[in-house]
């Protein structure tokens, strides 16, 4: 009785493309190592005469937070190799997924891409390969590399970069056609990150983005998609109406896209890129955050203000994706770019998320309660 499976497929050749392609087995074939098999119960699973396995039992619980940026080299790193990096915030990295977007390479060598890039806007961040196992130390488990800057050193700081995170058993997502799926108490998780930069999954091609969630939902217990989008700036902390452009630079319809995936079986959204907190609203019961802002950024990023205000975003959610709790854990960011507890994030996110959306808000306690409306 043949079986169709998906398999996630690793293919390098200079960049890494990461795409789900099909492969057949018989019921006495063994599954090949890296697939997923469509839960019994979830929407979009194929039907089958097979009984259907029974459904996993329990909670996931996720941590996120939003741009980590551990200093670059060659002179902008932390005392000590980093050791003590995320000590201040180290009870707050707790949960089965933890999950970060790396803003930067793990890389010594590659070019900048600042050599061939004219003006003053242009930065790239590459810290030591040897970064990784700080990622991992702290709790990580899964790093977003779908953003403007996994490219800063070229190919060679991709790769760089990936094979430091496998080292340090640090998974990855955000690559063209990525699904990167793990396994919590036999709960499939599933991750997917997009940008609307070169490489990455396109945030601004939403019918494929919702192709791939899609694709993601069928194989998988819960879906949880990372994106990159948004203008940058202190005084961007409201989700604008529309495609939002920094520099000239197409940066996406972040509530557009949000809802289009969650449409399509995500649930959960969690964004970056603008540097600044923005407000949460739940859209179908599933919980968006459009912005965690800075969590780190060690001597590379604008401190201050709302440019310094940060949190970790913690959230419990059933097996088959239904939201059960979740709390916003403040933190700020302090000279020279290291995390601590505190700040004003709370109040900056309760606020913005009552301006921007209304009925549909976060309701934010003053301890960080996140409530459905």
């Amino acid at each position: 009785m043949g079986r169709r499976l998906l398999v996630l497929c690793l293919f390098v050749a200079g960049a890494v493309v990461v795409a789900a392609c099909a492969f057949r087995g018989g019921s006495g074939s063994p599954a090949p190592t890296g697939s997923v098999r469509a839960p019994g119960g979830r929407a979009g699973a194929t039907a089958s005469s097979a009984p259907a396995a029974p459904l996993p039992r329990g909670d996931v619980t996720i941590a996120a937070v939003g741009d980590v940026v551990l200093g670059t080299l060659p002179d902008s790193l932390p005392p000590d190799d980093g050791a003590s990096f995320f000590d201040p915030v180290d009870g707050l990295l707790t949960g089965d997924v933890v999950l970060g977007n790396l803003e930067g390479t793990l890389t010594t060598g590659g070019t900048s891409k600042c050599a061939y890039l004219d003006g003053p806007n242009c930065f790239a961040f590459r810290a030591p390969p040897s970064y990784g196992r700080l990622l991992g130390k702290a709790g990580f488990t899964v790093m977003n590399t779908a953003n403007n800057h996994i490219d800063d050193f070229g190919a060679q700081g991709r790769r760089d970069t990936f094979d430091a995170l496998r080292a340090a058993d640090v998974r990855f997502t955000g690559r063209l056609g990525q699904i990167t799926v793990q396994r919590v108490h036999g709960i499939r998780v599933a991750l997917i990150g997009f940008a609307p930069d070169r490489g990455a999954n396109d945030l601004t091609d939403i019918p494929a983005a919702k192709e791939l969630t899609a694709r993601a939902a069928k194989t998988a217990d819960v879906v949880i998609v990372t994106m990159h989008a948004g203008a940058e700036g202190s005084d961007r902390t409201h989700v604008e109406p529309g495609t939002e452009y920094f520099l000239g630079e197409d940066r996406g319809d972040g509530y557009r896209f949000s809802h289009a995936v969650i449409d399509a079986g995500a649930d959960l959204v969690v964004g970056s890129g603008p540097h600044v907190m923005r407000g949460m609203e739940f859209y179908k019961g599933r919980l968006i955050a459009y912005s965690l802002g800075n969590f780190t950024g060690y001597k590379v990023l604008g401190l201050g203000g709302n440019l310094s205000t940060s949190g970790v975003l913690q959230v419990a959610l059933r097996a088959d994706g239904t939201y059960v709790s979740g709390h916003l854990r403040p933190t700020r960011i302090v000279e020279p770019g290291t995390p601590e507890p505190g700040g004003e994030a709370i109040d900056l996110v309760s606020g913005v998320s009552e301006e921007d959306f209304g009925a549909h808000a976060a309701r934010v306690s003053a301890e960080g309660e996140i409530r459905k409306p």
